[in-house]
């Protein structure tokens, strides 16, 4: 039988839906007949997993410091197999410019943009409305904000929590496509239709707050291309394991009929509203088997 330590909690801004899935992760594993340890991880967890000598770690944290490379190269020198990707592909997908730098040279479509310091905001620089602001390394869309062209604001009127650098990128009109990847096949597609604003933090993780069409209406030939862009943006990365990836359909602008990359999230949520979960069932894998597939696919880099 072996030993998982679940990986949750953390101290990122991503803490609660790291436990969220956490627990759900950890109970699915009980089931599976697995030993199972929760870890709510904090700034000791190289001492405490070498008292409890798991054989396997299954990452459920979210955010900094779980999903962007340090959590597992630490996993990497303690000699201790995980889930998900490994340090270099962490590292690269969660900074947002760096994955939108290697998409476009595989000739993955991404929304134009620019990176701008709070000092350049400061001194009044612009960017053509529409637009959306992102931190430069965050999850689960915290801290995005979208300005459309009818609303009088600038960027000098928004709030700035997350470091001295920002990205502005062209807001692309259209539809939420999300797809998951598994190993090395696209799972499936699902559309998302926010009841706000956009898919938001509050609408990934408040029950009703959004409509989840699975599998998305698309064309046999758009949904085909949803995958194929999917797949190849976790190859480009060096993905492992189970990855999502968030694509805008722009099917009203002047780019109608084409996919725009958003991200690669390579710890997708494994709540009860997660998508991963969600298009994993329409795929005839339930959650129980998710996620042993996901503790049986563990690795080290090395």
């Amino acid at each position: 039988m072996k030993h998982v330590a679940v990986l949750m909690g953390g101290w990122s801004a991503e803490r609660e839906v790291s436990m969220n899935s956490g627990l759900a992760c950890a109970e699915a594993l009980k089931k599976s007949g697995y030993q199972v340890t929760p870890v709510d991880v904090g700034r000791n967890i190289a001492e405490t997993l070498s008292e409890i000598k798991p054989d396997v770690c299954f990452n459920a944290l979210h955010g900094r410091y779980g999903e962007d490379g340090y959590i597992q190269g630490l996993l990497e020198i303690i000699g201790i197999p995980y889930t998900h990707s490994g340090v270099l592909a962490s590292a690269l997908a969660m900074d947002k410019p760096v994955a939108k730098s290697l998409f476009a040279q595989a000739g993955i479509p991404i929304a134009d943009g620019k990176i701008l310091t709070r000092q350049e905001i400061h001194d009044g620089a612009t960017y053509p409305k529409p637009y959306v602001v992102k931190p430069l390394n965050e999850g689960s869309s915290v801290g995005v904000t979208i300005i459309l062209e009818e609303e009088n604001m600038s960027l000098q009127d928004l709030p700035w929590t997350f470091g001295e650098k920002v990205l502005v990128e062209t807001f692309i009109p259209g539809r939420e496509i999300q797809v998951a990847v598994m190993g090395d096949a696209a799972l499936g597609a699902v559309e998302i239709r926010p009841l706000g604003r956009f898919y938001d933090y509050e609408a990934k993780y408040t029950e009703g707050k959004a409509e989840h069409l699975m599998p998305a209406p698309l064309s046999e030939a758009e949904y085909a291309e949803a995958l194929r862009l999917a797949l190849l943006a976790h190859q480009t990365l060096g993905c492992r394991g189970v990855s999502r990836s968030d694509l805008r359909f722009d099917d009203t602008g002047e780019g109608a009929g084409k996919f725009y990359m958003l991200e690669t999230n390579t710890q997708p949520g494994m709540t009860s509203l997660s998508l991963v979960p969600e298009i994993a069932g329409h795929s005839g894998i339930s959650f129980e088997e998710l996620v042993s597939w996901i503790v049986e696919d563990a690795s080290c880099d090395r």
